[in-house]
């Protein structure tokens, strides 16, 4: 065991959504900041690949099994490299709605209400989206929240095969609204990222030091059991312990639950900042379900998404209950997630040649409906006997089913009007397997009271005062909209409390 002889004053465990954009807000106070990070740099052809390889089904996987809550092992799509997921996500940048942060009702029980609401976080959404160069429009949507500034570049055009469709859905009286999307603007790597608004900013301060791979493996305590005095981590071939003021978890709401699991020590035995036994429960991702239909064209099968549709966000004339968003794919050969999902071409891609597949997938247009769901303790992250467990059952059943059928009573009025849309008797679709768990929220839920969260308002554990975590974890509750912008608000937000405090 080697003891680093640097005392750094901030160490940020992960570089993705959280981690990436807490180190840059982090890095202009000139305090010395080190970012440990288990992956390494992503190859630039390797990022949001747009061809039939990303249909093998061992691409953007972690070399690693996770279990699930009947001790199957399965292999998680999730990404350990510098930016996290956002090295692979879709880079569509939405806002929580307002109501979302209140006491929601649903058909099966009530998503509990934040502990700051959305007038709080607004300033910090409009920060991010400039700071992740948002291209969108506010107009239109009819749940899209108050913002306090435009989003800093105009929104991108439709693909020339969506605008008739859009054209189409206007007709039927539904408010077909932009994507906000991160944008670099640049042709070597057009998709923003944390790599790229995140820690390569922070890098341009010289008090920033990155190191890769570095797997953090424990957290150590003082004798008090009330402060992080160690942080150890495997780095190449050797475990070396950093020493640090602050500490910030930002590995996803799976991975920073089980370092917090494993760190457990005489002071902590259930785990640390675990007092109220909820590190590692309720552990939430969305409900995602694609829908294909066919198309009358083909396209480039490399296009980005643009539609998105929330006139059923908040329930219909016939449910009184949220159900959901949708949004369009973009193109299928870019769309990682879609490769695992089973309607069409995942299930072909395992036998069909790469020709016949990519054929499919250029005369194919992909919807994702997608549903919140409900806090469950018994939906959690837990270590035995070695072996990670991710026990995930999903709920919210009723209103994701009225979403998808909704959405295909939409998609069938299109055939009779939209000539680029192909008549389909049968619309495949699937909802997302266990093993996509880019969207994992709610391991380490925020809230004021201690004995039934685990951080506070700022995202500070309330075990030990100088731990704090960024990532999915803090969410109370699980929105429809992707949760990437809202981890990237906190993370600003918790930025000016650090900052704060370390004057």
């Amino acid at each position: 065991m080697i003891i680093d002889d640097q005392h750094y004053d901030v160490i940020i465990v992960g570089t993705g959504a959280g981690g990436g954009t807490l180190a840059q807000k982090l890095a202009p106070t000139g305090k010395r900041i080190l970012i440990l990070e288990r992956g390494d740099r992503m190859a630039l052809e390797e990022q949001n690949r747009a061809d039939v390889d990303v249909f093998k089904k061992e691409r953007y996987h972690a070399p690693e099994q996770w279990y699930d809550k009947a001790g199957e092992p399965f292999s998680p799509q999730t990404n350990y490299a510098v930016g996290g997921n956002t090295k692979i996500y879709s880079a569509t940048l939405m806002r929580m709605r307002d109501r979302d942060f209140t006491a929601l009702p649903h058909q099966e029980g009530i998503a509990p209400e934040w502990p700051f609401q959305y007038a709080d976080l607004e300033p910090y959404y409009t920060a991010a989206e400039q700071l992740y160069q948002v291209h969108g429009s506010a107009q239109d949507d009819p749940t899209e929240p108050p913002h306090s500034g435009e989003y800093p570049f105009p929104a991108i055009g439709h693909e020339p095969l969506m605008k008739p469709i859009v054209e189409g859905l206007s007709q039927q009286g539904l408010s077909p609204t932009v994507l906000p999307l991160s944008l670099t603007r640049r042709d070597d790597d057009p998709t923003g990222d944390a790599e790229v608004f995140g820690i390569d900013l922070a890098l341009k301060h010289a008090n920033v030091t990155l190191k890769t791979p570095a797997k953090v493996v424990s957290l150590h305590t003082d004798p008090s059991g009330k402060a992080i005095k160690g942080v150890q981590a495997e780095v190449g071939n050797q475990s070396i312990i950093f020493s640090s003021d602050i500490v910030v978890l930002a590995c996803g709401a799976v991975n920073s639950a089980a370092l917090l699991l494993d760190s457990a020590n005489d002071q902590h035995p259930k785990g640390l900042a675990n007092s109220s036994d909820l590190v590692g429960r309720n552990l939430m991702k969305q409900r995602l379900t694609v829908i294909v239909e066919k198309a009358a064209v083909t396209n480039s099968g490399d296009f980005p998404r643009s539609v998105s549709v929330n006139d059923f966000y908040w329930g219909n004339r016939d449910y009184e209950y949220p159900m959901g968003h949708i949004e369009n794919s973009g193109g299928l050969l870019r769309d990682i997630i879609f490769a695992e999902s089973p309607p069409l071409l995942s299930v072909l891609a395992q036998v069909l040649p790469g020709s016949r597949l990519k054929g499919l997938a250029i005369n194919s247009i992909g919807w994702w409906a997608q549903t919140g769901m409900l806090p469950d303790p018994k939906n959690r992250v837990r270590r035995q006997k070695g072996k990670l467990r991710f026990e995930f059952e999903p709920n919210n059943f009723e209103a994701h089913d009225r979403l998808v059928y909704q959405w295909i009573e939409v998609l069938k009025k299109l055939e009779t009007t939209v000539d680029s849309v192909k008549s389909n008797t049968v619309f495949p679709r699937g909802e997302v397997p266990i093993s996509v768990v880019g969207y994992q929220l709610g391991t380490c839920r925020m809230g004021t009271d201690p004995t039934t969260s685990v951080l506070d308002t700022h995202c500070r554990a309330h075990d030990i005062d100088n731990l704090y975590v960024v990532d999915g974890s803090f969410f109370p509750s699980c929105p429809a909209v992707g949760p990437a912008l809202t981890i990237m608000a906190n993370a600003l937000w918790v930025g000016d409390h650090l900052c704060d405090r370390l004057q």
